[in-house]
């Protein structure tokens, strides 16, 4: 059975706050692919994560997806709506089986106001949200669609063990979602990793993407005057 000292964000609630919000939380599995809250949508809820992970989609009008970013456990969602009353300016998806806790928004509201530690959270979640969009702005006005892509190829590496100085996505995304990821078209980004393949920049081994010199794919996108910092 789930409870309010699972979600990560109210593990320093006091005691008595955590017993006054618990009845606040409603608790549902989504499968996965399954649509958690739409954009556009008018609920003001904010939504917790305990286990599994959502997708962030922003879909225009023209019914063209951006993927926004992933997720996981600890996270939460849908607070912006809570704080203004507007509707729902992304899409969310399970990606797979997940747990997660709803609540009323005049409830968040509450917490908020009693605890301190919790509402410096938030914003700090909220200031770093600003920063990823930032720094995508950046991306769309200063880089090519390439650029793009060796940027998001990057940021979602991580280093390769036993391999120094290569970095690997595992899973490997499809290229359709790595368009969704960076504005562009599959077309573009199939071309483009047939590219680095042939150039020996990327390598496609069972289960993940190898980026055999990251350094490189850095430069390329310095030459837009912009670089991924990497862990």
């Amino acid at each position: 059975m789930s409870e309010i000292s699972d979600i990560e964000l109210f593990s320093s609630l006091s005691e008595e706050n955590r017993l006054h919000f618990s009845s606040a939380l409603q608790w549902r599995n989504y499968a996965g692919n399954e649509l958690v809250i739409d954009i556009g949508d008018g609920s003001t809820d904010v939504l917790f994560v305990q286990s599994g992970a959502v997708r962030v989609i922003h879909r225009a009008e023209t019914g063209k997806d951006v993927i926004l970013g992933e997720l996981g456990p600890g996270s939460f969602f849908g607070e912006m709506a809570a704080i203004d009353g507007m509707a729902r300016s992304a899409s969310v998806t399970a990606l797979a089986t997940s747990r997660i806790a709803t609540m009323r928004a005049s409830s968040f509201m509450d917490v908020l106001t009693r605890e301190p530690e919790v509402c410096r959270a938030v914003l700090t979640s909220l200031v770093s949200r600003i920063r990823m969009l930032n720094r995508k702005l950046s991306e769309h006005a200063y880089l090519t669609a390439k650029q793009r892509l060796y940027a998001e190829l990057l940021r979602l590496s991580r280093p390769r063990k036993g391999h120094d100085g290569q970095r690997s996505v595992s899973p490997p995304p499809t290229q359709q979602e790595l368009a969704e990821r960076i504005g562009s078209r599959r077309e573009v980004v199939s071309r483009e990793i047939n590219v680095l393949e042939r150039e020996c920049l990327l390598e496609k081994t069972r289960g993940a993407l190898v980026l055999t010199d990251p350094g490189a794919l850095n430069g390329r996108i310095g030459e837009g005057g912009l670089s991924v910092e990497l862990d």
